[in-house]
């Protein structure tokens, strides 16, 4: 039977009067009827909080057809509803028994599990032949992000998109038309933040080890939720989101808000890596979990004909960056997805971005928020040079799966935000180390700290998943 692309391709060269089996369709006026194009057959992996919230939106599409269902809590609570919304899904608590087991009966995956199992996941579905759709972070090390990307540029056939909506709606379009527009140009400076409560705990930071060791749910693999990280004993400190708070597991606040915050920014002026990563606040820091608020430089070289660009990430309550004059107020962006951890809450200063150029300075807001020129009075004398923006032609999702189709190419695929996936990992590290760190960005080594380069694979996979790591 012949696959969607070659569809996709017979009909494109019918529409250009091509013969086609030896007749001249358009010269003999023969109407053509185009066949239904069938759903994409998809897997879903991770389908409790995060991943629930993907499912619906593949579902809003109505271009899904859902063949198989992992989680490896399958059957508690965050869960329950996915399963009954989908009861002849095929289901399982380890993707690699499905992708051996069933592997043969869908095409594409969303994969909504924690930060650091998105690389073996990914990974065996691109060896597999699979469309990857992965939430954000990318990745959990920066090695891991350089192999994501090598393995699909390996398989460019393959449709990667990350997570990051905002890739996909007004903020992306404005971003591009103002800049072809010359409305931004020559930033020097961006100030990135994120001070709300959501994400934050009141752990002890005097910490010497891991929290003890809590029951087991019945209905949790815990081995394969592990992958291939060293062994820790479960814990609701570390389940149900709150994994993101632990260097081993996830990537803290920067890796969770920094790609609905930093995306169009680092893409479109073209950043790549940094040269230097400075600490400059790291409270409660210690061995096991991030801080309770960071203040993080990023300083990026010159580009070209753009000059060299600093960017400063505040995380934390008590952590807010100064704010220029004319700031104003701070809108919320809209579509916020709610967490198990609790609804978005004004903080005040909500989750954005200041863009400083020699001549402008922009506010925004995150995820799909699009920018303002302030203070106001500049805004006004400016609003006769604005560009029209274009729409968006599809959202995050519709663009994955018509890039599957081959109709569309993704705005977010690994090739693009890896490279920003890997300046949060180098972030991290700092954050960890509570360093000033030097990196060399053509050999992608730090040169001033050699456990900074051990990080940059993290440890050791365990026993059995190291097959991941070579593929």
């Amino acid at each position: 039977m012949a696959s969607r692309r070659d569809f996709l391709k017979t009909t494109s060269l019918l529409s250009a009067g091509l013969a086609f089996n030896g007749m001249d369709i358009l010269a003999k006026n023969i109407h053509v009827q185009q066949p239904n194009i069938d759903k994409v057959k998809i897997a879903y992996i991770g389908i409790g909080n995060r991943g629930e919230q993907d499912i619906s939106e593949f579902e809003k599409t109505g271009m899904v057809e859902v063949v198989a269902l992992c989680d490896v809590d399958m059957g508690n609570i965050q869960t329950e509803k996915v399963m009954n919304k989908y009861p002849n899904a095929k289901r399982f608590k380890d993707f690699r028994e499905m992708f051996e087991k069933v592997g043969n009966e869908f095409e594409a995956v969303c994969i909504a599990t924690p930060d650091h199992s998105h690389f073996p996941i990914a990974m065996l579905a691109l060896s597999e032949g699979k469309h990857v759709y992965v939430e954000k972070p990318m990745s959990r090390t920066f090695i891991e992000a350089e192999l994501m990307m090598q393995m699909a540029r390996k398989n460019p056939q393959l449709a990667t998109q990350v997570g990051n909506q905002g890739h996909s709606e007004a903020n992306y379009f404005q971003f591009k038309a103002w800049q072809e527009a010359g409305i931004i140009k020559d930033v020097t400076a961006v100030v990135g933040h994120m001070n709300n409560v959501r994400r934050w705990h009141k752990w002890d930071s005097n910490i010497t080890r891991f929290p003890e060791a809590d029951p087991m749910p019945p209905t949790m693999d815990w081995d394969t939720w592990l992958c291939a990280l060293p062994y820790h004993d479960y814990s609701e400190k570390f389940h149900q989101g709150n994994w993101r708070c632990w260097y081993d597991l996830g990537m803290g606040v920067l890796g969770d808000w920094g790609a609905h915050i930093l995306d169009s920014v680092h893409e479109f002026l073209n950043l790549g890596l940094p040269y230097q990563i400075k600490m400059v606040r790291a409270e409660g820091h210690n061995d096991y979990f991030y801080p309770y608020s960071s203040t993080i430089l990023f300083r990026f070289a010159a580009r070209g004909n753009m000059p060299p660009v600093d960017i400063t990430w505040y995380d934390g309550l008590d952590n807010q960056p100064p704010l220029p004059e004319g700031f104003g107020k701070s809108e919320l962006a809209a579509n916020i997805p709610g967490t198990n951890q609790g609804e978005y809450r004004d903080a005040g200063l909500n989750p954005g971005k200041i863009i400083y150029t020699k001549d402008l300075i922009f506010k925004g807001g995150s995820h799909g928020s699009t920018l303002s020129i302030i203070p106001e009075k500049r805004a006004k004398e400016m609003e006769g040079m604005l560009p029209k923006v274009p729409e968006s032609p599809s959202n995050h999702y519709v663009n994955f799966l018509r890039a599957v189709r081959g109709e569309e190419k993704t705005r977010s695929p690994f090739e693009i935000n890896g490279v920003l996936s890997q300046v949060f990992c180098l972030g991290v590290i700092a954050q960890r180390l509570n360093a000033d760190l030097y990196f060399d960005t053509r050999l992608k080594q730090f040169t001033n700290n050699h456990f900074a380069n051990a990080m940059l694979a993290g440890s050791l996979p365990r026993k059995g998943w190291e097959y991941f790591y070579n593929l």
